[in-house]
């Protein structure tokens, strides 16, 4: 009976001391996160940090030709990186303890070598500010220190999965590509598809330029993106951009404006409607004639005029037809017309009639729009 009792007594306390130890993990765990996100306490990075310093002067005092007194600039580094404001300042407060005492124990920097000098006081001020001002702005975004590029790289991500194009049935091509201006990530320019329709028949796709480029509006484009894939498909098609005007009306942004056009096309005829709102007109290339042909739909920009109405124009893509739409970094120009940019554009495409246009995209923009400094964004759809 005994032996039983001492057995339940020794498994109580192996519970209680994991269950103890499991705790003190989740507890270390989560202190250790939130300092890093920026919530929550950085106690423990704080005295880490801190025992660095200590360990630091000690090794500067000891061996000052190997432990110079410029090392302190390390866990100066790394406070800005992990540590709140208000602790950082205290971490500061003991560096900049720690160089007195090294400069006492040591001597005179004219002493000879491994001193404390005034380049290693302006050197770790100066570090020490930068520090601060990266806490401050970590603080104010509520993001950790490498989650301002991470999620930088998952907006650029996600711009570029909402304007992939659907798949296409046989006899059908379509290939995109966008060019940010300045060499950037981000772009103004970015496009929405969908099939729908009944059995997935029509192709809508929406390409729109927002007011801006690069950085600037790349918010306002990852933003507009999400709320035009939500809304295309969701509508009718003539109700779409009614839809979408009435959306950037309400943002009441400063650079509230954007050109669009809509594309709806009946994958079985090949007829389609074209709406646009104050956006370039679409080149279609007839393949019997061989000639560039503007379709041109009437409608203002959105953001703009409450109420606006959208007027379609239509047609049909036959055998060997192409339909152009891009956005006017690739055809204006200070020193040109547009309709010399067009032209420009539409004569280096006939260029591919003879591949179908295969890969035609990335190399149009290449050839007649490479090096502008706007958003450029080329879209081609191809019937065999």
């Amino acid at each position: 009976m005994a032996g039983r009792t001492g057995s339940a007594g020794q498994a109580a306390r192996t519970d209680r001391s994991r269950k103890a130890w499991h705790r003190a993990r989740l507890r270390l765990r989560r202190s250790g996160v939130d300092s890093f996100r920026g919530h929550g306490s950085d106690w423990l990075v704080f005295g880490t940090l801190f025992l660095v310093v200590v360990l630091l002067t000690w090794g500067t005092v000891a061996q000052p030709l190997w432990v110079a007194p410029e090392t302190l600039v390390l866990p100066v580094i790394a406070g800005g990186l992990l540590l709140r404001p208000v602790s950082l300042l205290t971490l500061y407060a003991a560096s900049a303890v720690a160089l007195i005492v090294e400069s006492v124990v040591l001597g005179p920097y004219t002493d000879g070598a491994g001193r404390v000098t005034p380049g290693t006081v302006l050197v770790v001020a100066a570090v020490g500010l930068a520090g601060l001002l990266i806490a401050q702005f970590r603080m104010r975004v509520g993001v950790p220190w490498t989650g301002g590029s991470t999620m930088l790289f998952d907006l650029r991500e996600r711009l570029g999965v909402q304007s992939r194009l659907p798949r296409l049935p046989r006899g059908w091509h379509a290939e995109m590509s966008l060019r940010p201006a300045g060499g950037q990530s981000f772009s103004g320019d970015f496009v929405v598809a969908a099939r729908t329709g009944k059995e997935r028949r029509i192709l809508e796709i929406v390409l729109t330029d927002v007011s801006g480029k690069g950085m600037d509006a790349a918010s306002r484009a990852l933003q507009l993106s999400g709320a035009f894939g939500g809304l295309l498909g969701s509508l009718p098609p003539p109700a779409f951009l009614p839809a979408a005007n009435a959306y950037l009306l309400r943002q009441e942004w400063d650079e509230g404006f954007a050109t669009s056009v809509h594309l709806v096309l009946d994958l079985d005829t090949g007829d389609f409607e074209l709406l646009s709102a104050g956006h370039l007109p679409a080149m279609q290339l007839s393949a019997g004639a061989g000639t560039w042909t503007p379709q041109t739909a009437d409608g203002p920009l959105l953001g703009v005029l409450d109420g606006a109405e959208f007027h379609p124009a239509k047609g049909r893509l036959r055998r060997g037809d192409v339909l152009m739409l891009f956005t006017d970094g690739l055809v204006e120009a200070p020193d040109r017309d547009l309709t010399e940019g067009i032209d420009r554009l539409t004569g280096a495409a006939e260029t591919h009639i003879a591949t179908g246009f295969r890969g035609a995209a990335w190399h149009l923009i290449e050839r007649v729009a490479r090096d502008v400094n706007d958003d450029r964004a080329l879209l081609l759809l191809c019937r065999d």
